[in-house]
């Protein structure tokens, strides 16, 4: 039987990744002697050209026959780039093998997502709970890596996302169902792909739509790229950076979990613009260094300023596409929400924190700005209107 917590564990081996990768990837590279502009750089090249290559993936993660497949080539794959990152290759090998690593890694949970969200809605089951133990297998990785930094070298770092990515192709074998890409025997070939593609990037109200979530969501790049190291200039230790991401992805959790009935009431375009809010409110705030004691509450806006805010992109996503466009939707929200925008900030955030370290949170805050005027204006967008 295919439920949703086998979904969910696979979320949780995809996630035991990104929870070393997100905040201690940086650590890793700052060890190897890089600045933190070149970690910046290398942290965005692949963002930065996400919106193209996403979509691409997902032409040929179409071509196959079943969804899973895809995932488990992708996964494995990884694995194997993730290992060559050992070798002493300079700042410009790491910077290829990561931009070929973190390019096929961040397309592995839109396209699950579009599993999920069709098994979710045929079975009658909530989204958020089979992501949610995705994200508190996040936690786990977070608590778990920070506490090893604390006690060895920042190599653990790159042998957990080693093993983590090649537990997901796995589990993409043995945990997602073997749903079809497409209904019946018919697979369209390459040009009906790439016309549902180019139907999406024609419709303004999708690209708006996805445009203003990327916006808000793209805005945590300071904080994924280096929240750890503006908290170790204030004393701070790996340690209680692990819980403090903890507490973040634990209302994260909650959303997901708990809160489905008050999401749908809310809708997907008051979610959007509640998510923006809180952002701007939180970067804001982490400008200025509060105090440790005060972080914990801003941590708890993760739950809008990230969870509502995916979870309205991809609702909003859905609904603006169709059946045979619906992976390529899923993957151009996530390349511009983790791609070309995130990219962008993790760019400039290297050179803001270089100078201004936690001011540069202030450029997030306007990110958000512009995000949630652009969430307001889908209220003009009438095929979102409640039928």
């Amino acid at each position: 039987m295919w439920s949703p917590a086998r979904m969910g564990l696979f979320y949780a081996a995809l996630f035991l990744g990104t929870g070393a990768s997100s905040p201690y990837m940086p650590v890793w590279f700052a060890h190897q002697g890089l600045s933190g502009a070149q970690i910046g750089l290398i942290l965005s090249a692949p963002m930065l050209v996400r919106v193209f290559s996403a979509p691409l993936i997902a032409l040929w993660a179409d071509s196959f026959r079943h969804r899973r497949t895809a995932l488990i080539f992708l996964g494995l794959g990884v694995a194997g780039l993730y290992a060559l990152m050992a070798l002493p290759l300079g700042f410009a090998g790491w910077a290829v093998v990561w931009f070929a690593a973190s390019s096929a890694f961040s397309t592995i949970s839109p396209l699950t997502d579009v599993i999920v969200l069709a098994r979710a809605r045929r079975d009658g089951f909530n989204y958020g709970w089979p992501r949610g133990i995705g994200s508190a297998a996040f936690i786990v990785a977070n608590l778990a890596v920070g506490w090893l930094l604390t006690r060895g070298s920042p190599a653990i770092v790159l042998v957990w996302i080693t093993g983590a990515a090649a537990l997901a192709g796995l589990a993409a074998r043995l945990l997602l169902p073997p749903d079809a890409v497409h209904e019946g025997d018919h697979r369209p070939g390459f040009a009906d792909r790439w016309a549902g593609l180019g139907d999406l990037l024609r419709d303004p109200a999708f690209m708006l739509a996805v445009a203003s979530a990327g916006a808000i969501q793209s805005a945590h790049a300071f904080y994924y790229g280096f929240s750890t190291l503006a908290w170790k200039a204030e004393g701070i230790p790996e340690s209680t950076t692990g819980v403090l991401w903890a507490v973040g992805v634990s209302v994260e959790i909650a959303f997901f979990w708990f809160l489905e009935p008050w999401r749908r009431r809310v809708g997907a375009r008051r979610l959007l613009v509640l998510g923006g809010a809180a952002s701007i409110v939180r970067w804001t705030a982490y400008a200025f260094s509060p105090p440790l004691w005060m972080l914990f509450p801003l941590q708890a806006l993760h739950a809008l300023s990230y969870a509502a805010t995916f979870l309205a992109a991809l609702q909003l996503a859905e609904q603006l596409s169709t059946p045979r466009n619906a992976s390529a939707a899923q993957t151009i929200n996530s390349a511009l929400s983790s791609g070309v925008l995130m990219g962008m900030a993790t760019l400039a955030s290297g050179p803001l924190f270089d100078h201004f370290g936690a001011r540069g949170y202030l450029l997030m805050a306007a990110m958000c700005v512009a995000g949630t005027i652009g969430a307001v204006r889908l209220y003009w967008v009438h095929r979102l209107d409640p039928a």
